[in-house]
Formats: structure tokens, C-alpha cells, sequence
């Protein structure tokens, strides 16, 4: 399976992990491999790879995400949607070393299928000023 597929795959598990508020029940992942019928090793290591990424650093991606916003803009306020991409991506770029443009790209061609039209615009300033903050356009992480 590409890459491209497999992010689909996370992207479609965090989102229903959002709507549930369940990102840390760890259960969760076993049944959503099961009921897709993912037998493939390295899927199930990187859907299991992003929820435990997404846990264990929620605090600063939260914080990374809510500094970036508009004023009088706060996390609930981003669709379920969009939220879930936003953090995939952001794991990715600074837990992962995915080259930003890989992850941001990625993110938009997902937000252009499952979200509606503000959103790539949305998602790419948010990113893109994350990038900025953390110099991930010069290749160093501060």
C-alpha cells in the first residue's frame, strides 16, 4: 500500500477517534483494523504508530495549533475533519521528519476530497506557519 493510501487510512481512523473522544483508548486501532480488514504489516504499524504519536504529544500539538490560530479562534471551533488532518500532518513533520512539503501537501489533497472549500487554504496557513515557527523550511528543528 502507497503511503498516500496509508495516511487515507489514518487520516479516516483519527477522525472517527475525534468525533468519539476516545484518542486514547488504544482498543480502538485493533477494531478499526479488523473491521477494514488490514492485514498489511507495515499499515497496521504506522496506523498504530500515529494514534500513540498523536497521544503522547497531544499537549504541544494542541498548543502548536491554538498559537497559529486567528484571535477569538479556539480548537473546537475546527471541524472534526480538518483537526484530524491538521495533527496527522503536524506528527509527521515534527515527530517523524516527513519532509513538510510532503505532509502539507498531503493534508490539502485530503482536505479538497473529505472537507469543504475554505479548507486547504485553512489547513495550508496553519501549516505553513507552523513550518515557519519551527524552521522546518531550513531544515532545523527548534
Amino acid at each position: 500500500m502507497q503511503r498516500s493510501a496509508m495516511r487515507e487510512l489514518a487520516f479516516k481512523f483519527i477522525y472517527g477517534l475525534e468525533m468519539q473522544k476516545e484518542q486514547d483508548n488504544f482498543e480502538q486501532v485493533d477494531i478499526f483494523i479488523e473491521s477494514n480488514e488490514i492485514t498489511e504489516e507495515k499499515v497496521i504499524h504506522y496506523l498504530k504508530d500515529i494514534q500513540e504519536g498523536l497521544v503522547e504529544n497531544s499537549s504541544e500539538i494542541n498548543s502548536l495549533i491554538e498559537h497559529h490560530l486567528k484571535e477569538n479562534w479556539s480548537l473546537n471551533r475546527i471541524s472534526k475533519i480538518n483537526l484530524s488532518l491538521i495533527k496527522i500532518a503536524i506528527y509527521e513533520m515534527l515527530y517523524k521528519q516527513i519532509p513538510y512539503k510532503v505532509s502539507i501537501n498531503e493534508a490539502i489533497e485530503l482536505a479538497k476530497r473529505y472537507s469543504d472549500d475554505t479548507a486547504p487554504v485553512f489547513i495550508n496557513g496553519i501549516l505553513a506557519s507552523i513550518v515557519k515557527e519551527k524552521n522546518l523550511d531550513k531544515g532545523t528543528i527548534e
